[in-house]
């Protein structure tokens, strides 16, 4: 048996529920979906020229997510941003975000009574904490959820809930075009997606297991485009959380104006990095050729790589494809590092000494 196959490895390395977690993504968003028809939204948050959302770590990623999925269909700019400070176009006309799935984080919690002085419309996405203190003060509107279909209690695994927000928040205010019957076909094929890429399916048919042993002990660098730019970030914060791998991530066509020269040095890459590549038939012709052309230089360049072609056949079903996919990868890769992947004592200790020292 596989050391993935086994189910005495996922007992003792994921007590706190990491893969029940990824296993109910569709339920959250369905959670989430439903939720959110309940939340009171003014009339006045239409009337908007702007959408900045303000998030950190796992609770940035919807953000990151909507920002390239609804590119070609948003008519606001979209500015995502991780900051203490509220950036000079906040104003009246803004509708400002304020996300933070424990509800506690200090940077966008921080930026608050600034926005508030701008006159921007602000609005909470939290699972509770200081966001739904405010909320439930009625100092701002917002969706409180309940995490009962994220075990794990990490943002990073509960993207179905603060995703699922995003995609219903968006679709009430009128800025993008989604139904009931969509988010019902989504949540299909996210659990077709997971028959693919479950625990319950063999490592020789499982390529979430078996790109995992290929990224045990490599620095990974992750390659999307367009309307997957938003899931490469988060690919890659699943790498570095989850997976305790150090990743990083790059986009084309920006990545062929510079990065193929970095490929030579130092020597070490050839044996230390794997170029993470997906491809998509919805990628402009030229991008997929540019696909074709950025593979064979690093193959060239003696460098690894592994290529994952997206199945579903429009931009939200994709979307849900490479996030189910990435979830499950950087859980496996965890198990091949004999690690939690709910843990992340580095973290931790950051934020201990930021307040102990602050």
């Amino acid at each position: 048996m596989h050391k993935l196959d086994s189910p005495s490895q996922v007992k003792k390395f994921d007590p706190d529920g990491s893969l029940p977690s990824i296993d109910l993504l569709g339920a959250q968003i369905e959670q989430a979906w439903t939720g959110f028809k309940k939340v009171k939204i003014p009339k006045s948050y239409k009337k908007i020229d702007k959408i900045v959302i303000n998030a950190m770590g796992g609770s940035a990623l919807p953000g990151n997510i909507c920002q390239s999925l609804f590119s070609a269909e948003l008519k606001k700019p979209l500015l995502v941003i991780n900051s203490y400070r509220v950036p000079a176009q906040v104003d009246k006309n803004t509708l400002y975000m304020i996300v933070s799935y424990s509800g506690t984080t200090e940077e966008p919690v921080s930026t608050f009574n600034e926005a508030k002085k701008r006159g921007a419309k602000i609005f909470g996405i939290t699972s509770g904490g200081k966001i739904g203190q405010l909320i439930n003060q009625g100092k701002m509107p917002g969706f409180i959820f309940d995490p009962v279909s994220n075990p794990s209690n990490q943002p990073r695994i509960g993207l179905g809930y603060t995703l699922g927000a995003h995609l219903a928040f968006f679709k009430r205010l009128g800025l993008v075009k989604l139904s009931d019957s969509q988010i019902k076909n989504l949540i299909k094929s996210i659990n077709e997606f997971k028959k693919s890429f479950a625990f319950d399916n063999p490592f020789v048919k499982n390529k979430a297991k078996q790109l995992a042993v290929q990224m045990k002990d490599k620095g990974i660098i992750i390659v999307a485009a367009e309307h997957l730019a938003g899931n490469a970030h988060v690919y890659a914060n699943q790498t570095n959380e989850t997976g305790k791998t150090l990743s990083a991530y790059h986009l084309i066509s920006e990545l062929n104006h510079h990065l193929l020269e970095g490929l030579k040095f130092p020597t070490v890459n050839r044996s230390n990095l794997l170029f993470v590549f997906f491809e998509s038939e919805l990628y402009h012709p030229k991008n997929q050729l540019r696909y074709k052309i950025t593979k064979k230089v690093v193959g060239d360049n003696k460098v690894s790589f592994y290529s994952y072609k997206l199945k579903s056949k429009d931009l939200l079903s994709q979307v849900f494809e490479m996030l189910t996919f990435s979830s499950y990868v950087t859980f496996y890769l965890a198990m091949m590092n004999d690690l939690n992947p709910n843990l992340i004592p580095w973290v931790d200790y950051f934020k201990q000494q930021l307040k102990k020292q602050g």
